[in-house]
């Protein structure tokens, strides 16, 4: 997975059209997530469209994420929440200002209210479970 730095970088140059095309881009780029893992228990709720996200701790107590959606764009944007906190320590996912670290994209503006209102709660979601794991 891309840095959210390097996203950034090529996403700041683009235009409206270009950066849709390079969201899904990414979208299509995340690691597949089994089908048995898109439960209820994994859904993230307020989204538009559907989006599921499985947190995988590693041994060295590293978070890593599946993730997947059934809508192109929301699935870009679900790739680019996971390119702020993928494979990164726990206790830094869990005070990680993950939505300071997508502020640059400014996603608010580019894209419909639609397509952006679940992202706070996937950021909470990843959050917590980040967390809950750096408790253990």
């Amino acid at each position: 997975m891309r840095s959210l730095d390097d996203i950034f970088e090529e996403y700041d140059f683009l235009d409206g059209d270009d950066r849709y095309r390079l969201l899904i881009e990414l979208g299509r780029e995340l690691e597949p997530m089994p089908d048995a893992l898109k439960t209820d228990a994994t859904l993230v709720r307020g989204c538009s469209a559907s989006v599921w996200v499985y947190p995988v701790p590693r041994d060295d107590g590293r978070l890593h994420f599946l993730a997947d959606s059934n809508a192109a764009i929301t699935k870009g944007i679900v790739a680019l929440v996971l390119a702020a906190v993928q494979d990164r320590p726990a206790v830094e996912v869990a005070d990680m200002d993950v939505a300071a670290a997508l502020a640059p994209f400014d996603l608010t503006r580019q894209l419909s209210s639609n397509r952006t209102q679940g992202v706070p709660n996937m950021i909470a979601l990843v959050r917590d479970t980040a967390r809950r794991i750096a408790a253990d």
